[in-house]
């Protein structure tokens, strides 16, 4: 039962690592979510201790992305607003352009909600590059740090088995 806990839990750890890259997914949560399975399942101090430090890495990952993207936005007075058309027309988009269409989805749609708000093509183009580049710098932050929970749950079936 363990073994297979344990590979279940691994899948929906990449799941959730990959939910983080591509945001439709819950990642942090579907991370911790795992990570408290796993707990319950294996039990015993090992699978406790690795689920906290799951907890608390992911919850730093999530915090410290959402803080650092909140405060570069808001210094660049970039609405909220934006950021969700930006990632509706890239979910759209990842339907409509295989591999690259989020990506490049959500670039238009916030070029696009920028440039409808500021009315100005220069200003609405810098300001959409200051939201990406804000919005990737967060998701990098919470990848890592749920890479890290991912290290300590791999160490925690180690020692489990």
């Amino acid at each position: 039962m363990d073994i297979l806990v344990s590979i279940i839990t691994g899948v929906l750890l990449v799941i959730g690592a990959l939910g983080i890259i591509v945001p439709i997914l819950p990642g942090s949560i579907l991370i911790i979510i795992a990570l408290l399975l796993w707990a319950i399942v294996v039990g015993g101090p090992i699978g406790w201790i690795v689920f906290l430090i799951g907890l608390v890495l992911c919850g730093a990952g999530m915090t410290s992305s959402a803080l650092l993207t909140g405060t570069r936005l808001k210094a660049r007075q970039i609405p909220n607003r934006s950021i969700l058309i930006g990632a509706v027309v890239g979910v759209i988009g990842a339907f409509v352009i295989p591999v690259v269409g989020l990506i490049v989805g959500f670039i238009v749609g916030l070029f696009a909600s920028e440039l409808y708000r500021l009315k100005d093509p220069k200003l609405a183009w810098e300001a959409s590059l200051v939201a990406v580049k804000s919005v990737g710098i967060g998701m990098l932050i919470e990848f890592s740090c749920a890479g890290l929970a991912i290290t300590a749950w791999i160490i925690g079936v180690f020692r489990h088995f």
